[in-house]
Parts: structure tokens; C-alpha cells; sequence
């Protein structure tokens, strides 16, 4: 006599497979699983820290030195932006974007079309605008993941900055508006629309 059918269905995921039980083979999935998010997650980490970024000596050499000379690097208080800080996004969606945005410049370094320092300078004016266009289409969130505007102690800024920062005279503008130079200022010539 023949099985229903709904019973050899029901026997098989029983046993899916004639040497491990569907119980053995569920929890290799788990372990698998649980493997490949641990991978995924420390690739993500190392791809986002400063030895990763200025390991193309392109990075190093021109924007890791021109964000040495700022106060992003050094300044009174101590702390320091690094790459990630301000080039990836902290949210899990825009960062995968991001990362994947990033490749273009790896790929640039891999293909030679940025792998000197004459070469990167030749891109950099687009580089820098692409980056300018991200941070100003999701209002410098990387920006204000540092910077809170709730906290500012106004009376600590100049007056030109106290000027610009009152709600009333920010017209619609975002921190990449006014700041675009803030971290690699040989690269901003003809992109800074105010302050540095």
C-alpha cells in the first residue's frame, strides 16, 4: 500500500535526509547562521576602522594627512573623528549603502586609477562632491551623530558661528554646507560655501 501524501511529506521533513535528522540539520543551520552573522559583523568592523582605510597608501598620504592637521585630529578635548566617523553611517541600512559606495575607491586603487598621489588628487574634486552630496541629501547625519546641536554652548562660539547657527539664518542649510572643508581643507578649493 502507498503512503498519503501528506504523510510522506510529514516523514520527510522527519528525515529530510538519510543520515542526519531534521533536528541535526536545523541546528547545523543554527550554527552556520550564527557563524556567518559573527563573519559578517568583524568584516564590517575591520572595514570600518582607520588602519582599513589608510591602508591604501593614497589614504594615508593626502586626506589621513590633511585630517592630521585639523581639530578633528587634535584639539582641547581630546576626542577624534576617525574615517568611519564621518565617511560611514552609524545606521545599518545606509551603512551597507555606503560600504558598497566605498568600493568604487578600492576599485580606483586595485585598477590604478587612484593609486598615486598625483592621481588621487586628480579625482579628488569629485570624490569630495560625491561625499558632499551624500551628507547633504541625509542632513549631515554622520555630522550630528557627534555634533549635537540640542547640547552647543553657543556663548563658546564666535559670533560669526552664533550668527550662522541660530535656526533663523540656517535657511534650509545642513553642517556640509557651511563646513565643507572641516576635515580635508586642500581638497574643498571652489566647495566651501562658508565656514570652515
Amino acid at each position: 500500500m502507498t503512503e498519503s501524501k501528506p504523510k510522506g511529506w510529514v516523514k520527510r521533513l522527519r528525515s529530510p535526509s538519510p543520515s542526519h535528522s531534521i533536528l541535526a540539520l536545523v541546528a547545523i543551520g543554527l550554527v552556520l547562521g550564527v557563524v556567518g552573522v559573527i563573519a559578517f559583523d568583524a568584516s564590517l568592523h575591520a572595514s570600518s576602522t582607520e588602519k582599513f582605510c589608510i591602508s591604501c597608501h593614497e589614504m594615508e598620504t593626502i586626506p589621513y594627512a590633511q585630517l592630521q592637521k585639523t581639530s578633528h585630529f587634535d584639539n582641547a578635548t581630546g576626542v577624534r573623528a576617525t574615517c568611519s566617523d564621518c565617511h560611514v553611517p552609524r545606521e545599518f541600512v545606509p551603512k551597507m549603502i555606503r560600504k558598497i559606495e566605498a568600493a568604487r575607491e578600492v576599485w580606483g586603487t586595485i585598477t590604478g586609477i587612484i593609486d598615486t598621489p598625483e592621481k588621487y588628487a586628480a579625482h579628488a574634486p569629485a570624490m569630495k562632491r560625491r561625499e558632499i552630496a551624500r551628507l547633504q541629501a541625509n542632513d549631515s547625519q554622520e555630522c550630528r551623530n557627534c555634533h549635537d546641536t540640542e547640547r552647543w554652548m553657543a556663548a563658546l562660539q564666535s559670533a560669526k558661528a552664533q550668527q550662522y547657527h541660530a535656526a533663523k539664518k540656517l535657511n534650509g542649510k545642513t553642517c556640509i554646507d557651511c563646513h565643507a572643508g572641516i576635515a580635508h581643507p586642500e581638497n574643498s578649493a571652489g566647495l566651501n560655501s562658508g565656514m570652515d
